[in-house]
């Protein structure tokens, strides 16, 4: 017998649901590629839901769920791993933000409703989706560093301001996602370099949660290795 073979199986469409929200213009093309070709590749990575809906998460390939969805077809072909693999690991990216004024940056970010900017001292402290004070950071080039605070309590309340962050900059300049902690790394590198959002670590079961709940993250602040 062959070790570490992929579990492989066909799920009805509708039980399959997506984690944080999709860039709809990635979808067309790849529905494209897919009727000129004639194959689907690389299925998608799905983990169960633990709240007995029958439900499962992608953790890759919300793309190709999207496009077959809107292709009309029932099932979907995917890899299915269980949320307590010993292989599957929940990391967070960061945002790096250009070609938008930096004071424009955080005064998007101040004009959010619930959230404040709070002047940190020490930019080596870690963001935590459940404190008062940290629920996000900022950097701008110059060595300025930022608290995105907020008392709110619930965490899809505190996911929805996650959300509005990504809002207040996505459409007004342009962004990357980035493994980098540190916003002097980044100068020279980005022409008009606006600033570095930090993101929280997540846990597996909160983002399964969320999920079930409909709740969905910003896109591009996850990745599952």
């Amino acid at each position: 017998m062959i070790p570490n073979l992929p579990h492989l199986c066909f799920l009805p469409i509708d039980k399959v649901i997506i984690h944080e929200w999709h860039d709809d213009q990635r979808t067309p093309p790849l529905i494209e590629r897919i009727r000129e070709t004639g194959l689907f590749r690389n299925p998608p990575i799905v983990c169960p839901l633990q709240d007995n809906s029958g439900r499962y998460m992608v953790l890759d390939g919300a793309n190709r769920v999207t496009a077959l969805r809107e292709m009309g077809f029932p099932d979907v072909l995917v890899q299915v791993v269980p949320p307590d693999d010993a292989g599957l690991r929940l990391e967070n990216w960061n945002h790096v933000i250009w070609e938008l004024d930096s004071v424009e940056l955080l005064k998007g970010i101040r004009q959010i409703e619930g959230l404040n900017l709070v002047a940190m001292e020490e930019a080596d402290v870690e963001p935590n989706i459940m404190e008062n004070c940290g629920l996000a950071m900022a950097q701008i080039p110059g060595g300025k560093s930022f608290n995105l605070c907020t008392q709110a309590e619930e965490l899809v309340r505190r996911v929805k301001l996650l959300n509005d962050i990504v809002d207040s900059y996505k459409s007004r300049g342009r962004l990357d996602r980035t493994m980098v902690r540190e916003v002097k790394s980044l100068v020279g590198i980005y022409n008009n370099l606006s600033g570095l959002v930090i993101f929280p670590q997540f846990e597996i079961p909160d983002v399964l949660c969320l999920a079930g709940e409909g709740s969905l993250l910003p896109t591009g602040i996850t990745r599952f290795t």
